[in-house]
């Protein structure tokens, strides 16, 4: 069962923008935390952002990317603005419910390249 969707990956080059949206399955209730992490080749996953009861933001997306959340659509979505070379990253959306449970999505491949 596919508990989250993402989609809005693609190739685009410096500077420009892309936005990722993330939706949760109907099945999924009691949503906490809804973010954004991120994995390039040979390096480990890390935090880009997350909502919930505040934002987080990693250092080197700060003033770049903004997350925004429609609760009623189980949504999250990621704007990211003013893209670098070294954003290039698999992106998977992370859900944690009230239960403890986390969700990961598939992923959604970002490539930043002149």
């Amino acid at each position: 069962q596919v508990h989250l969707v993402e989609s809005g990956g693609g190739l685009v080059r410096p500077g420009e923008s892309l936005r990722l949206s993330c939706a949760a399955s109907e099945s999924i209730i009691g949503i906490v935390t809804m973010g954004w992490y991120r994995q390039a080749p040979g390096k480990e996953r890390e935090l880009v952002a997350v909502s919930g009861d505040r934002t987080t933001y990693a250092d080197s997306v700060k003033g770049r990317f903004t997350i925004s959340r429609d609760n009623y659509k189980k949504s999250v979505y990621l704007q990211m603005n003013s893209l670098k070379p070294e954003d290039t990253a698999v992106y998977y959306c992370r859900l944690r419910n009230t239960e403890g449970y986390v969700y990961w999505g598939q992923g959604t491949q970002v490539t930043v390249s002149s």
